[in-house]
């Protein structure tokens, strides 16, 4: 064999030997790649599910197992704070809810001894300031209450069938009188043909009460409350429309959330507690269905109440 045809089968020999390497390289890099997407696709399961799961990396590769080892350790811290957290919110609900009910004993016996001195001292200004305040007070610890037993889950909610057609034109009923006093155009679309819901009446009764109080408080310089009762294959919608000054886009995120009051909670007039609507969401909630909000200032805004059938 001469010379160069040694030469020539030595590079030959090389050559195949850093391409064996270089494959091999390749193949390792893209093996820790493919690794690497397992371990992220399902971080991104155990966080969208919030699941208890823990990360299983099978690899020969010291750096990659330490890597799953540590992600399960802050897997688990996260774990545990979640459960105390939970632990402490629904602590906090109860003692609120326990608290309403203390504050609220004493006050029924303060309104009873106001209404026996008015009644005794006859008409008397100043102590009918004080009984106004004071039925004031008690009925915004009545809405703390209903809102912490229900954030608790201590509120008994009664699931039967509804004539969810005859909760609504009772409820415009009862606000027959203030709709005329202040030139409402009120328009009506409810079925003839009953429509049933999964529901509890009085659950209904409050989130109505409160939609169309929020439409009389807020939506007046509109002159106009529209209450629509439609259906689909799954579920009832309540409607509740008015063409006030509505709801910037600003505030729709938070006009659920508890004590949030927009600009016009500076107006005395109009001035809510910013419970009603949180109140009414939640039991909305209760019975398995929802609110939810659709608002063009000062041309239309609709709360739509979805109940399951």
């Amino acid at each position: 064999m001469s010379e160069n045809t040694m030469i020539f089968f030595l590079v030959v020999i090389i050559l195949s030997l850093l391409l064996v390497v270089i494959y091999q390289r390749f193949a390792f890099r893209r093996g820790i790649q493919a690794k690497l997407r397992q371990i992220n696709e399902k971080l991104e399961e155990i966080s969208g599910t919030g699941s208890g799961e823990k990360i299983m990396v099978f690899t020969d590769n010291p750096v990659l197992m330490d890597l799953g080892k540590q992600i399960n350790c802050l897997l688990v811290e996260s774990q545990k704070m979640k459960a105390q957290f939970k632990r402490e919110q629904m602590s906090s609900k109860k003692m609120l809810a326990n608290i309403s009910h203390d504050i609220k004993t004493p006050l029924t016996v303060i309104l009873g001894y106001l209404e026996i001195m008015r009644l005794k001292n006859g008409e008397d200004e100043m102590l009918e300031k004080v009984e106004i305040k004071a039925k004031q007070v008690m009925n915004l610890i009545n809405q703390f209450f209903t809102l912490a037993k229900l954030e608790s889950g201590d509120m008994d909610v009664n699931l039967c069938k509804i004539n969810i057609s005859e909760v609504c034109r009772e409820n415009v009923l009862e606000f027959y009188e203030i709709l005329l006093q202040k030139e409402f155009e009120v328009v009506l679309d409810i079925p003839e043909t009953p429509l049933f819901v999964q529901g509890d009446k009085d659950a209904l009764q409050r989130i109505l009460y409160n939609l169309l109080s929020n439409v009389i408080r807020y939506g007046s310089d509109g002159k106009y409350l529209g209450i629509f009762l439609r259906e689909d294959k799954n579920s009832v919608y309540i409607d509740v429309v008015d063409k006030g000054k509505g709801i910037k886009p600003e505030y729709t995120a938070n006009v659920f959330d508890r004590l949030y009051t927009m600009e016009d909670s500076r107006n005395r007039e109009i001035q809510g507690n910013g419970l009603g609507l949180t109140i009414a969401k939640n039991l909305a909630n209760s019975l398995g269905g929802d609110i939810l909000l659709n608002s063009m200032p000062n041309v239309k805004t609709t709360f739509t109440v979805k109940l399951k059938k």
